[in-house]
């Protein structure tokens, strides 16, 4: 059998250059018309037992090339098992190989997460706790913005995903994260919903996450850089939760993002902007012990430096919301590479480590919460 390689799905990306036998020649496709490329995802065929060989050459050129280092790229037969393959990362050349144990092998920068597991997710967690589902506005291609509202609570409280589309593990966290929310034996869960109301944006970046791009929507824009004053037409999906929040208020945005440098789990928060007030400081801080306690991936020796995004700071996510709100805020972020605070030799950082990690992530918002 001919050995082929497609991107014929939701998330695909990659260029094929050459393919000689079993093995390709590939590129790093851009976002367009964005400038970054980093994600790739595609299906090999007609390779079962036969030792690949798939070349990246474009990787000195990608947004993050000291990502590549260490980096080990995500395998699949069946879509549910994702584990890590040999890589390694030379001269700006990233080479992949694996012997497929199917006809069908997969290969992606991270697991990805469909846009329909999203929405069941929302229904799922609807159905189990009486939550209302939103539709928030549209994207620049008109693609719905989904989240859901659960909780009864006084203090309203924002959890956002994947505004860089390609940060999948967004998602699965958010997996992890809302099933705890439903659990109707979970007293950690019944306090959060008892002391807030959550709203919950799975994946605000729907265009990208449809289009198989790494950070860009489909106007080549940044979201997470939109906050100070988005613009409606190149930024809808930022205009749509900001109209959505001025409607709420904000006490406590949580954006849930991945990096692609960093091997550890870290978060950046609202405390280190100069115009942070003594309770939003305060708020970080136990939202970070309370996460240094719940989960052992979870670190503070490693992260961003404070002068992190320099001028575009103030229109980032947990930047600009607690300015406008007075709300605590915290971006966590997960690797794409291995956590070295806790390796899994197999799976790297996985699905299953980002769905611990949402579930985790509530102990901190409870212990932000239980400030307000």
């Amino acid at each position: 059998m001919t050995i082929s390689i497609d991107t014929d799905f939701e998330a695909g990306a990659v260029e094929v250059l050459a393919l000689e036998g079993a093995k390709a020649r590939l590129a790093l496709p851009a976002d367009a018309p964005g400038p970054w490329r980093q994600w790739f995802y595609f299906r090999v065929r007609g390779a079962k037992g036969v030792p690949l060989e798939l070349a990246f050459v474009n990787c000195a050129a990608s947004a993050y090339p000291e990502g590549w280092p260490g980096y080990r790229a995500c395998y699949s037969e069946d879509l549910r098992d994702w584990r890590r393959v040999d890589t390694t990362y030379a001269d700006g050349v990233l080479t992949i190989r694996a012997i497929p144990a199917a006809d069908e092998a997969f290969f992606a920068y991270f697991a990805p997460y469909p846009l329909a597991r999203s929405h069941a997710l929302l229904e799922r967690t609807a159905a189990a706790t009486g939550g209302t589902l939103l539709g928030l506005g549209r994207s620049v291609e008109g693609r719905p913005i989904e989240g859901i509202r659960l909780g009864s609570g006084p203090a309203p409280v924002w959890i956002l995903g994947r505004q860089h589309c390609g940060e999948t593990m967004a998602s699965w966290w958010m997996e992890g994260a809302l099933e705890r929310l439903a659990d109707p034996a979970d007293a950690a869960a019944a306090d959060i919903l008892k002391r807030a109301t959550l709203s919950v944006v799975p994946i605000v970046n729907v265009d990208g996450a449809a289009r198989g791009y790494q950070r860009g929507n489909a106007a080549g824009i940044d979201l997470n850089r939109q906050w100070g004053g988005p613009d409606p037409v190149k930024a809808p999906e930022i205009a749509a939760l900001l109209a959505a929040m001025d409607a709420t208020g904000c006490a406590v945005i949580l954006d849930i993002h991945g990096d692609e440098s960093l091997p550890h789990v870290f978060i950046d928060g609202c405390d280190v902007d100069p115009e942070a007030t003594p309770a939003q400081i305060a708020g970080v801080e136990a939202f970070r012990q309370a996460l240094l306690a719940a989960d052992d991936a979870f670190q503070t020796k490693v992260g961003y430096p404070v002068t992190y995004a320099g001028g575009e700071a103030p229109g980032m996510c947990t930047r600009a919301v607690p300015r406008r709100y007075g709300a605590v805020g915290v971006t966590l972020e997960m690797p794409f590479k291995d956590s070295l605070d806790r390796p899994d030799p197999v799976r790297g950082w996985s699905p299953a480590a980002s769905m611990a990690m949402g579930r985790n992530t509530l102990v901190a918002l409870q212990a932000v919460l239980a400030r307000q």
